[in-house]
């Protein structure tokens, strides 16, 4: 793996349930400030509701001039647009809908494509993620959907977004931030040793969807780290980062059926942020921090370790296998020329 910071807890330690709990028991992440936005513009993705919504939120407040809403649903975008236009003397455009569908390649493409029309481009927050409660596979690909839409459809844009600001020298270094999710550390992640691996991952064999979405966040952090050496920080600073534990947040509403599922909505009230405060957390990795975050994990608003299984050695030849997997998955949209013209 790439060199890593030196951290100031353990990737055991930092992964596990009770602190976790702590976590949000005695920290709130502090509101952003210091930052100045004037003439900036941000893309975020899934910010119909929640976490995006809030995030989007917090950009305007620092002074953003322009803001896309990548969103599936147009309608939700647009009611997205009037809720944060409430109260501030916008100009025209500064908010905008675009569609974006992370389960299609071809939306994929199509969205990353039009983003070239924008002047500049300083902020991309990643944030679109689904759990559904049933395996579902993608007519598309055949793949897994929650493997699809976390992390293939989210590595994709990664990749895509940092050759449009490679062509856009007065973004640089932009920020793509990716919200993630400390559960990274609590799979069981039984398919590791399968080779090939992501179809080991659409089989519906012990499949179950709270270890499903583990895996996927850390899919990504896998992938993040063999990405990493090869983005220059001077191009995009990529970061993931958790908003912790949201009640409010559309994400697994509907795991909350059953007695159980209802006992752990009750949990999440008492001891979650609301989507304000969760996306604090977010906010902060895409303006307040630079090189040192550039292929890094954030939790508390600070450079933290991802989890354990990415510092071993089983978890190094993990993400190898994946990397080739996903490169030869995304043959078709050119991402290794694009990655080598990163450094162009």
């Amino acid at each position: 793996m790439t060199s890593n910071p030196e951290f100031d807890v353990s990737p055991s330690d930092e992964g596990s349930v009770s602190s976790y709990i702590r976590r949000q028991l005695f920290y709130t992440p502090s509101i952003v400030t210091g930052v100045k936005l004037d003439g900036k513009t941000a893309i975020v993705t899934g910010s119909s509701s929640g976490i995006g919504l809030e995030t989007s939120r917090q950009l305007l407040d620092l002074g953003l001039t322009k803001l896309i809403l990548a969103v599936r649903n147009e309608q939700k975008g647009n009611a997205a647009v009037s809720e944060l236009s409430r109260g501030r003397s916008l100009p025209e455009n500064a908010i905008e809908v675009w569609l974006l569908d992370y389960s299609s390649y071809d939306s994929i493409i199509a969205f990353t494509q039009r983003t070239r029309s924008l002047e500049r481009i300083d902020i991309v927050v990643l944030n679109a993620a689904i759990m559904p409660v049933k395996q579902t596979l993608n007519p598309k690909t055949g793949h897994d959907e929650s493997v699809q839409v976390n992390y293939l459809g989210t590595a994709l844009l990664t990749i895509l977004m940092a050759g449009v600001i490679k062509d856009k020298p007065e973004s640089q270094p932009a920020r793509i931030t990716v919200t993630g999710s400390d559960v990274a550390a609590w799979t069981k992640f039984a398919e590791q040793d399968n080779d090939p691996l992501l179809p080991a991952l659409d089989k519906p064999d012990g499949w179950n969807f709270t270890d499903r979405h583990f895996v996927t966040k850390l899919l990504y952090q896998l992938f993040l780290h063999k990405l990493e050496p090869l983005v220059p920080a001077s191009v995009a600073v990529i970061n993931v980062a958790t908003p912790g534990m949201v009640h409010d947040s559309e994400l697994d509403r509907h795991a909350a059926v059953g007695v159980l599922g209802k006992t752990v909505a009750m949990f999440q009230r008492r001891i979650g942020y609301t989507s304000s405060v969760g996306a604090r957390h977010i906010t902060d990795a895409a303006v307040k921090h630079g090189s040192e975050s550039h292929g890094q994990y954030l939790s508390q608003q600070r450079v933290k370790p991802m989890a354990p299984l990415v510092y071993t050695y089983s978890g190094e030849k993990v993400a190898e296998r994946l990397w080739k997997e996903t490169m030869e998955e995304f043959q078709f949209a050119n991402v290794q020329e694009i990655l080598a013209s990163l450094k162009k």
